[in-house]
C-alpha cells in the first residue's frame, strides 16, 4: 500500500461530499460538504494543497446493471474542471453503485433521520467511495479506478460517434 493521503468526492448537482484518508490509507474521515458552485474548484484546489494528496477518487455513476448512469457527462465534466482549474491530474473514477444508499443506511443506523442526513450523507457517500478504493488497493496492490483522462477520451469518442450518426440521418 502506497503512503499518502487520498481524497474522495461524491458529486451531486447541488452538493459535493468530501472525504480523506490518513497517510497510511487505513482510516477515512469526513471532510466537508461543498456547495456545487463555481467556487468549488477553489475549495478543491485548497484541499489538494493542504493534504498534498496522491489521488482524488470521484464516484462514477453506474446503474446496478453496470450501464452508465445519466450523470456520467456531468461527472466527466466535473473531473475535467478540477484538472483545468487546479492542474491536478491524478483523478480516478470509482464505481459508486450503492454508495448513497449505503451511506443513508449507515446514517439511519446511527439514529439520524432523513432530514438530519442532508448535509452529512454526501460526506458519508464520499467515505464509501474512498473505502472502496483503499480496499481495492490493499487487496490487489494496484492503483484503483480509471484515470479520468482515459475515461474522458472514451467519452469523447462516444460523443463523436453519436454526432457522426446524427449527421448521417
Amino acid at each position: 500500500m502506497r503512503k499518502g493521503i487520498r481524497l474522495a468526492l461524491d458529486y451531486g448537482d447541488k452538493r459535493i461530499g468530501v472525504a480523506k484518508s490518513d497517510i497510511d490509507g487505513i482510516l477515512t474521515f469526513p471532510v466537508a460538504t461543498l456547495k456545487n458552485t463555481k467556487e468549488v474548484f477553489f475549495e478543491i484546489s485548497n484541499l489538494i494543497s493542504e493534504t498534498n494528496c496522491l489521488e482524488i477518487y470521484i464516484g462514477f455513476p453506474k446503474h446496478l446493471s453496470g450501464q452508465k448512469g445519466s450523470s456520467v457527462t456531468k461527472v466527466l465534466n466535473f473531473a475535467y474542471e478540477i484538472f483545468s482549474n487546479t492542474g491536478f491530474s491524478e483523478i480516478r473514477f470509482i464505481d459508486e453503485r450503492l454508495t448513497t444508499s449505503g451511506a443513508a443506511s449507515i446514517l439511519r443506523e446511527s439514529g439520524l433521520k432523513a432530514k438530519e442526513q442532508k448535509g452529512i450523507i454526501d460526506q458519508q457517500a464520499a467515505i464509501e467511495i474512498l473505502e472502496i478504493a483503499l480496499d481495492f488497493e490493499k487487496r490487489n496492490n494496484k492503483i484503483p479506478g480509471i484515470n479520468f483522462k482515459e475515461r474522458s477520451e472514451e467519452h469523447t469518442s462516444e460523443l463523436q460517434s453519436l454526432r457522426h450518426l446524427v449527421c448521417r440521418l
